[in-house]
């Protein structure tokens, strides 16, 4: 980004936004809205609209989308709650700082995580891990980052963090036994037990969906696939308790940046919208942006389960996150949840999800995508691509 693209990304997140704080009244937003030369039909442009379509103090969020039929997985509907207007106003200018810093392409940016504080506190900070010079973030931000926390991590390059390169899981499995698929007896198979690629093993995810085609997919992580190149074709299979092993199809579709396969099933056996665990849940549907968030506020673990570690749960620790560690690109939309120890080779694949408050002991809602987990010094978490991620750059949706 240019220094004046920078400038107009600064200047368009400090004028207008400054001016409508927590308190203000629709009247009031109103005027500010047409004294700035704005129509108020402009207001979803600038990500407002919720502020007039609510009472004064509260606004509401979409925090995921879910089945209207457990049993059609097209029949996704919103759901909503309130949220303080301060808390909202807050990790919404945190989205925004943490929008300019990715956009920013800063030398020694490594990535960045929003992390909302709690409703009472009515706050949000940004954490920040950068090599080199810290004073250059802040001095980009400047003023757009007045009243968000900035939590900046320094990394010398002699902690290995400029020399990482492919992604990795986690350290050696061990003496650990995978979980394997007990009974596929039905035709179908569930998330969270251990799936075979021609170089190695991964966890396969619950079905995942493509609204556009109706098509439902196996899925796991891509990095299991230790092929250079277009892997399109390759063969993804199934372990059982039973030494049987079964074919599960091939790569319909490679993601390398979102490191996800979707798999087209080869008929001997089918996705199904289930994570295996001692008493199988639904998955019902996927959190938001702002689900995630609010999971966050009330300081709502994430779980998972997956083939070498089993079931784990952890705290989130930040959404949104952007990760530039590894490869030559950076990887948006992430979650960072648990510790570096709830994800180990093999576990990859697996998702992180929180149960559905409405059907807290039969169904779940997802979270993300288990890619991998630290290994640079001072850093302990699983992160992964966000379900909302997915759906708004690919399309799926589980």
């Amino acid at each position: 980004m240019s220094e004046k693209d920078t400038e107009n990304v600064v200047h368009r997140l400090s004028t207008l936004r400054e001016r409508l704080h927590a308190g203000m009244d629709r009247r009031e937003f109103i005027r500010t809205l047409v004294s700035a030369g704005y129509a108020v039909g402009m207001a979803h442009l600038l990500g407002v609209e919720d502020f007039l379509a609510t009472d004064d103090g509260d606004v509401p969020i979409v925090t995921a989308l879910v089945r209207e039929d457990i049993d059609d997985p097209y029949s996704l509907e919103e759901r909503t709650r309130t949220v303080p207007a301060e808390w909202y106003a807050a990790v919404e200018k945190a989205f925004e700082v943490n929008d300019v810093l990715a956009e920013s392409r800063l030398m020694g940016y490594l990535g960045s995580a929003v992390v909302p504080g709690d409703y009472r506190s009515g706050t949000a900070s940004v954490s920040i891990g950068v090599t080199g010079d810290s004073s250059l973030v802040r001095d980009v931000l400047g003023t757009v980052a007045d009243g968000i926390g900035l939590d900046i991590e320094r990394f010398d390059d002699d902690e290995g963090i400029d020399s990482i390169g492919d992604i990795e899981s986690g350290p050696d499995t061990g003496e650990r036994q995978p979980r394997l698929a007990s009974d596929v007896t039905g035709g179908t198979v569930p998330g969270g037990v251990a799936c075979e690629t021609s170089s190695s093993m991964a966890t396969l995810g619950p079905a995942l969906y493509d609204p556009n085609s109706e098509t439902e997919f196996f899925v796991t992580a891509e990095h299991a696939f230790e092929v250079n190149g277009d892997i399109t074709g390759e063969g993804l299979r199934l372990p059982t308790e039973t030494e049987e092993s079964f074919d599960l199809g091939t790569v319909r579709y490679d993601h390398p940046v979102e490191d996800l396969v979707a798999v087209e099933p080869a008929g001997q056996l089918d996705p199904i919208n289930q994570i295996d665990t001692s008493s199988p849940f639904s998955v019902r549907g996927q959190y938001t942006r702002w689900g995630l968030a609010d999971l966050l506020a009330r300081g709502e673990p994430l779980e998972k389960v997956g083939a070498m570690t089993g079931h784990t749960t952890g705290k989130i620790q930040g959404i949104d996150a952007v990760t530039c560690f590894t490869d030559d690109f950076c990887r948006h939309g992430q979650i960072r949840w648990g510790g570096e120890m709830d994800l180990i080779d093999g576990d990859s694949g697996s998702v992180s999800y929180h149960p559905d408050p409405q059907d807290p002991d039969e169904s779940v809602l997802i979270a993300g995508f288990n890619n991998a987990r630290t290994w640079w010094p001072g850093q302990s978490y699983v992160w992964g691509v966000s379900a909302y991620q997915m759906t708004n750059t690919l399309g799926y949706h589980f």
